[in-house]
């Protein structure tokens, strides 16, 4: 059993116009260079000062602009605070207690960085996260998540639609579903060398669950550059699923003809599936999943199915048995 770590007061649950503080990521977001020293001009640009002056994070812009109208996305449940979001994480390839990611993560270099888009495409790349990045416009979007220890958090994430990355490859009548991998590195990821689980960390989805537009790839949060713990430079993002589903670090994604086998699946097949869509009446073996813990509140709510994103993704598994499809 991991350490049981208390919930934060609900007095900490941070404003909507704190979150909306975004002005300065847009403006720079996509302006590192790839090397040290542009890491360097890239996070004085998000931040306003110069960089190490908070530990290598962007701080809030100062101004809030004026209210953004809800997207079409977006939760209107307020969010989690920043500091339990970015404090209290699964990563194991940082340790496996809640807060060891925030503190072991500042050893990952996210810069420079290179993601592999390969497998069934016809114009596969390989292409530095900045350059990425650049292709699409960053988006904000306001997702509940729900982990499948039963605990769940609102989180506004900034990114782009994978649906514009996977067309601008474009997969081949084979592709079926998308692979992703996480970075292999026991030196900056001191959990990965432990046998917890088996390194590197993959995860995957059916293509159909890729291109829907809730799935995103995240590059920032709460208006800020993405932070280590949470899976900087770059994590899917796919909040009808568990949160385990939501990969961390992304080197590589690879469109595939066949079911790619994923870390928890394969290591625990009994109590973690491929598809891990959010469902209240499918239990945990070990513990219920009809309520959760969401972070900051003092009483336990009920849990949505799909995790309140039926509307816009039930369809895709029409005629699936979602029990033994779990």
């Amino acid at each position: 059993m991991r350490k049981k770590v208390p919930e934060p007061p609900s007095s900490e649950i941070t404003s909507e116009s704190l979150y909306l503080r975004r002005r300065e990521f847009l403006k720079s977001a996509v302006l590192f260079t790839g090397t040290a020293t542009g890491v360097g001009g890239g996070l004085q640009l998000l931040s306003g000062r110069p960089s190490g002056t908070d530990g290598g994070l962007p701080s809030a812009p100062g101004d809030a602009p004026k209210k953004k109208p809800r997207g079409p996305y977006d939760t209107d449940e307020a969010p989690t605070s920043y500091d339990d979001a970015t404090t209290y994480n699964n990563f194991y390839e940082f340790g496996l207690d809640k807060g060891d990611p925030a503190e072991n993560a500042h050893v990952l270099k996210p810069r420079p960085w290179t993601v592999v888009i390969d497998g069934e495409v016809n114009k596969p790349q390989t292409v530095d996260i900045d350059t990425l990045q650049s292709w699409f416009p960053l988006e904000d979007r306001v997702y509940r998540m729900r982990c499948v220890e039963a605990w769940s958090m609102v989180i506004p994430w900034m990114g782009f639609p994978l649906a514009g990355l996977l067309r601008r490859v474009e997969p081949t009548g084979k592709a079926k579903y998308v692979a992703f991998t996480t970075l292999k590195d026991p030196k900056q990821m001191p959990g990965q060398r432990t046998s917890v689980l088996e390194w590197p960390y993959v995860e995957g989805l059916r293509l159909d669950e890729a291109l829907n537009p809730l799935t995103m790839l995240a590059v920032g949060l709460y208006g800020r550059v993405l932070p280590n713990q949470n899976g900087a430079p770059l994590r899917l993002v796919v909040p009808w699923k568990y949160g385990f589903k939501g990969i961390k670090s992304i080197v590589r994604i690879t469109l595939t003809e066949q079911q790619p086998p994923t870390t928890w699946s394969r290591s625990n097949p009994r109590e973690y599936g491929f598809f891990a869509n959010v469902n209240p009446e499918v239990d945990h073996p070990r513990w219920s999943q009809a309520t959760e813990r969401r972070i900051g509140e003092l009483r336990r709510r009920p849990t949505l199915p799909f995790n309140g994103y039926a509307e816009q993704v039930a369809s895709l598994y029409s005629g699936l048995d979602l029990r033994r499809n779990f």
